[in-house]
This record gives structure tokens, sequence and C-alpha cells, in this order.
């Protein structure tokens, strides 16, 4: 999951170097902690979070198909 995400990530900023997941698995429940750049912060959100939702539902079906629970957020 964790590789899902930063490809994903990575082909929606400038700087893919500076993309970063930290996974937390708590059982049923993944946590995913997407760090970006500061200047690729509004690439990653969207306008109104659209991107950010669209990433969420990705990961949300991937996570769903190992039967598994999936928090996605995204920090500075």
């Amino acid at each position: 999951m964790k590789e899902l995400l930063e490809i994903i990530a990575k082909a929606l900023v400038d700087y893919p170097e500076h993309v970063s997941v930290k996974e937390t698995d708590r059982g049923n429940e993944i946590l995913l902690e997407l760090s970006v750049a500061d200047d690729d912060m509004g690439k990653v959100i969207g306008k109104h979070g659209r991107i950010a939702r669209a990433i969420r539902a990705i990961m949300k079906a991937q996570a769903i198909k190992e039967n598994k629970r999936i928090i996605v957020e995204i920090v500075q």
C-alpha cells in the first residue's frame, strides 16, 4: 500500500525526491502519512481537496481488496 501511495504522489509533484510515506499497521487498520515538499502541498491536496479525496478513494479501494481499513493523512 505504501508503494502505491508513493507512486501516485511522485507522479503529481514537482519534487518527487521529497515524497515520503510512513506506514503504521494497527492490526486491521493501516495509517499512511504522506509528506511532500511545502511547494507541492497544493498539488497533492488540489482545489477544494479533490485530489486528496481521489487519492484516498484509490487507497480505500486497494484496502478493501486486502480486508483492511486505511487512513491517509497528508502532513507537512
